[in-house]
């Protein structure tokens, strides 16, 4: 290669022909640059960003990677299967996901983790404490801390330190090159300098996320949540998705993303929905609740940007509390000093600002609904118990995460036109492939971003080095999963 800025050169520069695959992304990316070295493949990853370590999506998550069926759950006593995990998938998203794609990431979730923690190294266990809305059993794995920043920076090491992946930083995925077979035969890459260069290559993974940054493309798929706040990495800004429309890729649910209802306001950092599945209750600024909050955090982004003023409050007590300490996020939240303390409901109103009576009101029917004295109005029927002791509260605004349309894929993470025909050597992960969230924000599940991040690449990686394995002589049996 030339002129360049090469970040990590951990090993000799790729042959003259290139390298057996370009990786287009630094977050999910990274964990198929990893699979495809570990199959004898030269990678070179290419990320635009030299701050993507604190600013992608992989970064900026609470780092839950679903498994069903995963060894955890087998010693935790919790049956599941990739067959549950479709059921859950098709009742969230009212059966409005990609069957070959749930199928594909329900089947490989559990493979992923387990390889993710024996291969990759990741200190990954089941989350036990609580369960997410939507997942009939925990199946969800993540590290201590639970925050995607320490998954990033144990790949990024992992990487650096492989002989055959080599990273370039900062460098963006501007084209892909095709032959007049229309295969892949190079990726055109961009400098910080202006300067461009064709990596030759046979494959290339596009695992640059969504769109979410982009304002214009958001506004014209997602107008309920253009007006809210962006809460994820400012190099999400479609590329993926124009490249491959140019390369004649066939899309799907581009109106789909992962909102959040649950940002604290003068912090920008994420409360969390464990808060909600402890019990918490999300008010608005008249003081009162406005729908089943346990429905999940992605839909409430909408809705809570649909109340007065676009915000909200969050009420919780000591026992909540302490309950969130093991999520990094809550922690950086109370840190942040956004929390306020009262003793009761007179002196939380008093804090807040909100309305005295009709808070006083509402605390006390969702104590009564959570002792099972009455039925919820809003037919909430998750309360593990009522709000007792001290409040605490923290003001909260909607947000939009990342994206969940993109290019189609099928069941080896390879773009496919609108006839469903394979585009030779292009892949796609994460918020760059469409995902499994259906239509809007309430299908999406928690774990539907890095499970499509990181177990498309993963599927890519296998697929790239079978064809290799092919092109080198008599085909190589698949790996095994």
């Amino acid at each position: 290669m030339t002129g360049t800025v090469r970040d990590a050169m951990a090993g000799p520069a790729p042959a003259e022909d290139g390298p057996d695959l370009v990786v287009a992304g630094a977050g999910g990316g990274l964990a198929g640059a990893l699979r495809a070295a570990e199959q004898g493949l030269s990678v070179v990853v290419v990320e635009a960003s030299e701050h993507f370590r604190r600013g992608n999506n992989t970064s900026m998550s609470t780092a839950m990677f679903p498994g069903a069926g995963s060894r955890w759950q087998a010693e935790a006593g919790v049956g599941d299967s990739a067959e549950r995990f479709v059921d859950d998938i098709m009742a969230k998203t009212g059966g409005r996901a990609d069957p070959r794609l749930a199928r594909t990431l329900a089947g490989v979730s559990a493979p992923l983790v387990e390889w993710l923690a024996d291969s990759v190294e990741l200190p990954l266990s089941l989350v036990t404490d609580f369960n997410y809305p939507g997942h009939a059993v925990p199946r969800c794995h993540s590290v201590p801390g639970r925050h995607g920043s320490s998954v990033l920076d144990h790949l990024v090491r992992r990487v650096r330190e492989h002989p055959l992946i080599d990273l370039l930083v900062p460098a963006r995925l501007v084209d892909v090159a095709t032959g007049p077979d229309g295969a892949v035969r190079a990726a055109v890459v961009r400098y910080p300098d202006g300067g461009e260069e064709e990596i030759p290559t046979r494959a290339v993974l596009l695992a640059t996320n969504g769109f979410g940054a982009d304002r214009e493309l958001v506004g014209r798929h997602l107008p309920e949540i253009a007006g809210a706040l962006y809460q994820g990495g400012d190099q999400s800004l479609g590329d993926a998705l124009r490249i491959g429309e140019r390369l004649g890729a066939a899309t799907g649910f581009l109106d789909a993303y992962q909102g959040h209802g649950a940002i604290a306001a003068n912090a920008g950092t994420l409360v969390g929905w464990a808060t909600i599945i402890h019990g918490a209750v999300l008010v608005d600024l008249g003081g009162r609740r406005f729908g089943d909050e346990t429905r999940g955090y992605s839909e409430y982004a909408a809705e809570l940007a649909a109340r007065p003023g676009g915000t909200g409050w969050i009420v919780l007590d000591e026992v909540i509390f302490e309950q969130c300490q093991p999520f990094q996020d809550f922690r950086d939240t109370v840190e942040s000093g956004v929390l306020v303390w009262a003793d009761d409901a007179a002196g939380l109103a008093e804090a807040t600002g909100l309305p005295a009576a009709a808070l006083a009101a509402e605390l006390a029917d969702a104590a009564a609904v959570a002792r099972g004295e009455r039925p919820d109005e809003h037919g909430r029927a998750n309360w593990e118990r009522p709000l007792s002791g001290r409040y605490a509260a923290v003001r909260v605004l909607p947000a939009l995460f990342h994206t969940q349309g993109g290019l189609m894929v099928d069941e080896h993470a390879a773009v496919v036109d609108p006839g469903d025909r394979r585009i030779p050597g292009l892949y796609a992960a994460g918020g760059a492939a469409a995902g499994v969230s259906g239509h809007g924000a309430a299908g999406y599940l928690p774990g539907n971003g890095l499970l499509p991040a990181f177990g498309l690449a993963y599927l890519a990686a296998d697929d790239v080095a079978r064809r290799a394995a092919g092109r080198a002589g008599p085909a190589a049996p698949a790996p095994v999963h």
